[in-house]
């Protein structure tokens, strides 16, 4: 179905700011690619490129033209884009900031590519991302340029705490993600073959403990500690401690703030490097402008990538002085000069910082989290709602497994923030009921049938994510939570054996309340 984004007004605020397309140019990408043929370009693309790609799997488009919240199809059809490049694109497609500052670069006849030597650009961008920082990391800060990717970032950080400290293993989280390059697969969740110490992440709705809530926090937390601090455990001194404020790829579990300052104080108690992973997380996404803020935690390390290139490929570490132990080359790369994400980057985190997009989030996030477990109450397919900011995961369970009450909505009992919901998956049963996969790919084309763009996560891809752009605008927000709820309540009456399907409902930001009826997103 195609979609008519919303409308946002001249006096709008800052955060209501670059939404809508511009009008189409005549030889324009998007003209040349309509003339060739969607279907044509898909079926060229499956023909030639690796059995590797994953989005395009999922989301059989192709875009031509996009602003804001909006991609435009080659087939003229619109969707609102609730994946936004992974979380890349902090400010949405082509903000009209980040496309002045890549011209301004372009413009003046400055070099493009430079290695790691110094220019005006990369020392704005320095500059910029400092005033960012948590102020104790800021003022004893070293930054380093990596290649362009996340990965790359994480590979640096493994790399620089074990030639710190002498040490070599590395203690991470069951559930993290941290790329795909060797090193960062190792310290990932679906690891084989590692030299990494797994240790358990808290959570509520799927607690490895049974437990949830501060219960099930400070169990994880003393498993911990027992491990460093038993001698017939196995696991030696390790070199460093990574970890995301809030797993992502995982099923968008907020760590819990007490939690994350335990695991601060027994790392910095034992000499152990904390890097923090906030490839994701970073840049406003999580409603502070950097997730461990929540916790008032300093990490030793910090990787970031992704929205501080302003949707150009940049990646860096930061890292405090003392672990600046590099030999000249150490850790290098072609492309970490790139002067157009950094030009790129830097607008982006002024307009984040400027506009306080960050606390925008926050508040925005909570309402959605509130009209996403009223949908849980409706439908017990909605197992959990949970997430920080505009950093959000529905995840689908399979209620015939159970007795399909449903259950009471709770507050996030382990302090990460966010609200997460029991949609029957607890109720009667002892536990949560089965993830199910299926059930979400489903709704994931449902939505995506809607002109809504989500992507799939979580231990089994059953937790549809939604990482819409900080600029989305409570017009836009209602359009998408619509969607979403009119795409879960079509599946799951095509899903039901028999009886009567719930009604659709209607997600209402406004009044923090749900009504019966048919969604009233503008789809045509």
């Amino acid at each position: 179905m195609a979609v008519t984004e919303p409308t946002v007004s001249a006096d709008a605020p800052p955060w209501k700011t670059g939404g809508g397309l511009p009008p189409a140019r005549q030889g324009s990408f998007g003209e040349g690619a309509a003339a060739h043929g969607a279907e044509g370009i898909l079926r060229r693309q499956s023909s030639r490129e690796s059995a590797a790609r994953t989005y395009a799997r999922s989301l059989p488009i192709v875009p031509v033209r996009a602003r804001g919240l909006t991609i435009e199809g080659a087939d003229g059809r619109r969707y609102l884009d609730c994946l936004s490049g992974a979380g890349t694109l902090a400010l949405g497609h082509n903000h009209p900031v980040v496309l002045e500052a890549i011209r301004e670069v372009l413009d003046s006849g400055a070099p493009l590519h430079v290695l790691d030597l110094a220019t005006p650009v990369k020392d704005a961008f320095t500059t910029e991302l400092f005033a960012t920082l948590p102020k104790v990391l800021a003022d004893r800060g070293r930054v380093q340029f990596c290649g362009p990717a996340g990965t790359d970032a994480v590979e640096a950080a493994l790399k620089l705490v074990r030639t710190a400290t002498g040490r070599s293993g590395m203690l991470a989280f069951t559930g993290a993600y941290h790329g795909m390059t060797a090193g960062a697969l190792e310290a990932s969740g679906g690891a084989q073959d590692v030299r990494v110490t797994r240790l358990p992440f808290p959570q509520d709705y799927r607690c490895p403990f049974g437990t949830g809530g501060e219960r099930g926090a400070e169990l994880a937390a003393r498993w911990t500690e027992s491990l460093l601090d038993d001698p017939k455990s196995g696991v030696p001194l390790p070199a460093g401690m990574i970890v995301e404020p809030v797993q992502g790829e995982g099923g968008v579990l907020p760590a819990p703030d007490g939690w994350l300052r335990r695991m601060r104080d027994l790392t910095a108690e034992r000499g152990i490097p904390l890097i923090a992973d906030e490839v994701q997380t970073g840049v406003g996404r999580t409603g502070a402008f950097w997730a461990v803020e929540h916790s008032g935690v300093v990490p030793d390390v910090m990787v970031l990538s992704k929205a501080i290139g302003g949707s150009l490929p940049l990646a860096v570490l930061v890292y405090r002085d003392d672990l600046d132990v590099w030999e000249p080359g150490a850790h290098a790369g072609t492309f970490r000069g790139n002067q157009l994400a950094m030009a790129a980057g830097a607008a982006t985190l002024a307009y984040v910082r400027e506009n306080q997009l960050a606390d925008r989030a926050a508040s925005l996030g909570e309402r959605m989290l509130a009209q996403l477990a009223e949908l849980a109450r409706s439908y017990p397919c909605v197992g959990d709602v949970r997430g920080r900011g505009l950093m959000i995961g529905v995840e689908f369970v399979d209620p015939e497994a159970g007795d399909g009450a449903a259950g009471a909505v709770r507050a996030g009992a382990s302090g990460g923030g966010g609200v997460s919901a029991e949609g029957g998956a607890g109720a009667g049963t002892g536990g949560p009921l089965p993830a199910a996969p299926g059930l979400a790919a489903a709704v994931q084309r449902a939505c995506l049938e809607r002109g809504l763009i989500v992507e799939l996560g979580g231990r089994h891809s059953s937790v549809v994510r939604l990482l819409p752009p900080l600029t989305l605008t409570d017009e836009q927000a209602v359009a998408v939570m619509d969607r979403l709820a009119d795409a879960v309540g079509s599946v799951r009456s095509g899903h039901r054996s028999g009886g009567t399907a719930a009604p659709p409902v209607r997600i209402d930001l406004g009044s923090a309340r749900t009504t019966g009826g048919a969604a009233t997103g503008a789809v045509r």
